[in-house]
């Protein structure tokens, strides 16, 4: 027995040595401006916006998890931890199928939705911590849940406007999971091939004019400048209308403005989830008056999407490899002739 225990505190020395050493780094990883984290005294810290997290070494890793977000899934998915997650809020709007499965099984529980959580059922579960945006009107939610002794980590993946920093997030949920070096080493790769993607673009001979998004009611909503849809419009080796601009927001335009803008538009992306144009059309009859609409193309974002849930929105905020390779695969089909669009949509 004692040879035994010996053994045990030898192995829990090497163990604590190995990540002591790691913790010895005094470096930040930067996800982006937003988003810091790093090892120090046995101790990870993390800078989210305005929210700052220090989590001992008997913290982390994290064993049971709930997501309030659909969009973090797709981190979890990509580091094969679905098995941590122990509940999650409006599950019709999870695309993977390991999570629905998970579901139906029991093993993933509905806490709700971000119209009301279930505050009573989230507290019964034990989760060691809970990952979510924030939402100011939840301020209340959140410090019962905190008074209750649970952890509650807000992230601003959302709000990342460059591909590969929204990517990026893999890394943290790394460390939050116990799978540093798996997180890392999918960054690298995917990484290495948006890189690559994007070098191919440069290739093509010609560099058409897109337009972006659709209206809702009398507003179009066109990404600003600095959105991520632009960031891959231009990386993907096309001209946006809005590319001179600098925000980092949508821009709300009349039809009229935009139109003024579309004359040269040969691409129509992000135009919802519309199965037809005669859809399209039937809701907003203005639509034809673009030469795009009846002369270019036009794609949706609707390659992957069951019912409620969206696959772009979920595995997208990850593989921005992916994503890119679609908006090259619609610029610039003869780079790419044997792919097959994963997340677009050509509307018909």
């Amino acid at each position: 027995m004692k040879q035994k225990i010996l053994l045990l505190f030898t192995v829990f020395s090497l163990i604590a040595c190995k990540r002591e050493s790691k913790n010895s780094s005094s470096d930040w990883t930067n996800i982006s401006t937003r988003t810091q984290f790093k090892e120090h005294d046995g101790v990870l810290e993390l800078k989210s916006g305005k929210f700052t997290y220090h989590f001992k070494q008997n913290q982390i890793p994290f064993k049971k998890i709930i997501l309030l977000n659909a969009s973090m899934a797709g981190y979890i998915s990509e580091l094969g931890a679905e098995n941590l997650i122990i509940g999650v809020s409006s599950p019709e709007y999870i695309y993977s199928e390991k999570i629905q499965q998970l579901l139906e099984n029991g093993k993933i529980q509905n806490v709700g939705s971000e119209q009301k959580y279930d505050v009573e059922k989230i507290i019964s579960l034990k989760p060691d911590a809970i990952f979510t945006n924030h939402i100011a009107s939840f301020d209340n939610t959140y410090e019962l849940l905190k008074n209750n002794g649970i952890q509650v980590i807000f992230l601003d993946e959302y709000k990342e406007q460059k591909p590969l920093e929204k990517t990026a997030y893999i890394k943290l949920f790394g460390e939050f999971l116990g799978k540093e070096k798996e997180a890392d080493a999918r960054y690298k790769e995917i990484q290495k091939n948006y890189d690559d993607l994007k070098q191919m673009a440069l290739t093509a001979k010609e560099k058409p004019v897109v337009l972006a998004n659709e209206m809702y009611g009398d507003v179009w909503y066109l990404p600003g400048g600095n959105t991520s849809v632009a960031h891959y419009i231009a990386d993907a080796n096309a001209s946006y209308i809005m590319k001179d601009n600098k925000d980092e927001k949508a821009l709300t335009m009349t039809f009229e403005e935009v139109y003024a803008k579309a004359g040269g538009v040969q691409y129509w992306v992000n135009a919802g989830s519309h199965a037809s144009k005669k859809e399209m059309l039937a809701m907003n009859p203005f639509y034809g008056k673009l030469d795009v609409f009846t002369k270019g193309k036009m794609y949706t974002i609707a390659g992957k999407e069951k019912l409620k849930a969206n696959d772009f929105f979920e595995s997208g905020a990850v593989r921005a490899d992916l994503i890119l390779k679609d908006y090259i695969k619609i610029f610039h089909p003869e780079l790419l002739p044997g792919y097959q669009l994963t997340y677009m949509k050509e509307l018909q």
